[in-house]
């Protein structure tokens, strides 16, 4: 009879995973996520969606590079310094391109005149309802270049595609937002 997820190490976990056993991945997040979203958020990653973020690129990270975890440390451990890492790399990023909100208060001149207020108001929230229609990889993308000024090999790389893809995503991002506001 197998073991349950639960008896088995991480190494049998990591090696089941090797070997093609999705579950052993997933009982692998389901042991270690929260302790890594518990340790990322105490380092400063932020709330909420943020810290959700670290975590799931720590993992994707992780199990791309599963064959470098030679077991010196556990598992957990080599995930939280990916983390960390990750999460440094986002302040590096962050403190190179200042971010830009999306949010309508940020484009809305306060001291300007009411009826560009209400135009300017208008179309941030289009903007803001526009970005959550589209599909996922180029909202991220559209997000990230637009919102946070990341370069397209950057977003490749944190995306899992190529620059090239990441710029054609952006491509029909723009094209349906121009659509949209015409």
């Amino acid at each position: 009879m197998p073991a349950t997820g639960e008896s088995r190490s991480d190494s049998s976990l990591i090696e089941a995973w090797g070997d093609g056993d999705e579950r052993a991945a997933t009982e692998l997040v389901r042991r270690h996520a929260a302790p890594l979203a518990r340790f990322l958020s105490a380092a400063g990653a932020g709330a909420g969606e943020d810290v959700e973020d670290l975590v799931q690129e720590t993992f994707l990270r992780a199990f791309r590079r599963i064959e470098t975890f030679r077991g010196v440390s556990t598992f957990r451990t080599w995930l939280m310094t990916i983390g960390s890492n990750l999460l440094k790399d986002s302040w590096r990023r962050r403190s190179r391109r200042p971010e830009v909100s999306l949010e309508e208060r940020d484009i809305v001149d306060e001291a300007g005149d009411p009826q560009d207020k209400v135009v300017a108001g208008d179309i941030a929230a289009r903007i803001g309802a526009f970005v959550q229609t589209l599909p996922r990889m180029q909202r991220d993308v559209f997000l990230l270049r637009a919102q946070q000024g990341v370069e397209y090999e950057e977003i490749a790389s944190a995306l899992g595609t190529t620059a090239g893809a990441a710029r054609v995503h952006y491509h029909h991002a723009i094209k349906r937002l121009k659509a949209l506001l015409d």
